[in-house]
């Protein structure tokens, strides 16, 4: 079983890299983050008619989340949102989670944050906290947490780490938060791959990126000991980031023995 998780940065937009990505690697499951469309114009039926059955909410122009799923597979259950208090906001359009079988997965688009100094920073330590406390029910079951967390955890994580310690991504406070928020789930990425240099994220502003593997790792697939047992391979597909009209992130993908 193959699962994605791809930042696509407007899914109309990426289409066609998704089309192309999409015939190439034809995994089971893909998860979507930033999609920035609203529900009525989510390309639908090209994704059906490329075998995906299509779960969204999306926004004009921003946030966004999705879930494309082979269509010969069947009992796939989505909700949308947190779910978890009517005093707090839902975030409907950053948080998907989908239940097949025994397994769950956790599909966010974690709030960039901003600066240290702006009010989304608390936003967004407030959104880990809520993630956590998912994960504490389901850490003893077949759970993966996966998406556009936006965090760096570790120095081999980004290019020139000393230079970044007071981004909203990187910076010590959200690292820790971070760390305390997936400390019951492996990061699949690292089991397979120690080696830095191994990137997400490609800033359009840097010349040729890819090339000189100049990045930033803040997409991850995060699974429960049990699910990390099942897992045969994980790592990033950089090629879509050459491609033409490209999102600034690249799909990362885990292979699973998974019946």
């Amino acid at each position: 079983m193959l699962v994605a998780t791809f930042n696509v940065n407007s899914v109309r937009t990426r289409l066609p890299i998704l089309e192309q990505w999409l015939r190439d690697i034809q995994p089971d499951f893909i998860f979507l983050q930033e999609t920035k469309t609203q529900d009525q114009f989510f390309p639908v039926y090209p994704l059906y008619e490329m075998g995906y059955e299509s779960f969204f909410k999306g926004e004009k122009s921003y946030n966004g989340v999705a879930a494309l799923v082979k269509k010969n597979i069947q009992g796939v259950e989505i909700s949308f949102g947190f779910n978890d208090s009517p005093d707090e906001k839902n975030f409907d359009t950053r948080v998907l989670t989908m239940h097949y079988k025994n397994l769950t997965v956790l599909n966010t688009y974690v709030p960039q944050g901003k600066s240290i100094e702006h009010p989304d920073f608390e936003v967004k330590k407030n959104f880990l906290a809520r993630v956590k406390n998912l994960i504490a029910k389901e850490k003893n079951n077949l759970f993966l947490w996966l998406g556009d967390l936006n965090v760096a955890p570790d120095d081999i994580d980004v290019t020139h780490p000393e230079n970044k310690r007071d981004h909203v991504c990187f910076c010590q406070e959200i690292r820790e938060v971070f760390n305390e928020t997936r400390k019951d789930l492996l990061d699949l990425l690292r089991l397979f791959n120690k080696n830095p240099g191994v990137f997400t994220f490609f800033d359009y502003r840097v010349k040729n990126p890819v090339d000189r593997k100049i990045g930033w790792r803040i997409d991850h697939m995060l699974a429960s000991e049990s699910l990390a047992a099942l897992a045969s391979n994980c790592w990033p597909d950089v090629r879509p980031r050459t491609w033409e009209r490209p999102s600034d992130h690249v799909p990362l993908i885990a292979e699973f023995n998974f019946v």
